[in-house]
């Protein structure tokens, strides 16, 4: 396979698409931009994606919750074509807007409509845009390795990860889909600011059980340059931005699996 195409899925209110198709577009991929609008009008058009990106933003405007009215448009409108999407073993990623949007269609953390957790209200009661320290605390998603530490911003309002119970919570730490946790400056788990939300767990981001759909709060696409961090003047410049391994590894997954 020449190419990966990745569909960067956007609607009104969408706002990180351009950025998002620039990360995939930097390792190798070849994003294409489609509203959903055009994707009810021939759902096959998804048989020619290998990965599917839901990026971040506010879409209608976060009305009723964030991500709730797309989420029922996967769920209701696209229900078999996403589901087909899916089995044939193709990659999907929610970033920030995009997570509560997987979170809310019943496909994190499991698939079958349920949803089993929620992102909701900032614990602070306002936006929180500021810088965090990630730790990929577990290797069962394919975008992610584990051990790895990311450091890039969040910018959101309702972030914190809620699991429907205690139940839900053990499961997912038992079946290793708590794939990013927030942590302080030394890689421990800690209260605000670092936790800029209060999610619970200090979870950052999770995965399904076949680890090839992923979704978390934090925004690697605005990490993908060196000169993005916001102290690199004075400590230096890494060979690329954190944020730009998490596309590379979907990338190269895809080359080897889904050719």
């Amino acid at each position: 396979m020449s190419n990966v195409n990745v569909l960067i899925l956007r609607t009104a209110g969408t706002n990180c698409d351009v950025e998002t198709a620039y990360g995939f577009e930097k390792v190798g991929g070849a994003p294409e931009f489609m509203h959903i609008n055009r994707v009810f009008e021939d759902p096959a058009q998804l048989d020619a994606f290998q990965i599917m990106a839901i990026p971040g933003g506010f879409t209608y405007g976060d009305d009723i919750a964030s991500g709730k009215v797309l989420a029922n448009e996967l769920r209701f409108k696209l229900r078999d074509a996403v589901q087909k999407f899916i089995d044939d073993g193709k990659l999907i990623i929610g970033i920030c807007n995009g997570f509560q949007v997987l979170v809310k269609a019943g496909l994190l953390p499991w698939q079958g409509g349920n949803t089993d957790a929620t992102l909701t209200f900032n614990d602070s009661d306002k936006f929180e845009a500021r810088w965090v320290y990630l730790k990929a605390c577990s290797g069962k998603s394919v975008f992610v390795n584990e051990g790895d530490d990311i450091y890039t911003p969040v910018a959101h309002g309702e972030g914190k990860f809620v699991p429907r119970d205690d139940g839900v919570l053990s499961q997912l730490e038992k079946d290793g889909q708590v794939i990013f946790r927030y942590t302080d400056p030394d890689g421990e788990p800690a209260g605000y600011p670092w936790n800029p939300n209060g999610a619970i767990g200090n979870i950052a981001g999770i995965c399904d059980p076949t680890g090839r759909i992923l979704g978390m709060m934090p925004h690697p696409e605005r990490h993908i340059h060196p000169t993005q961090h916001p102290r690199w003047t004075r400590e230096g410049l890494k060979e690329e931005g954190d944020g730009l391994k998490i596309f590379r590894n979907a990338v190269t997954f895809a080359k080897e699996n889904l050719a």
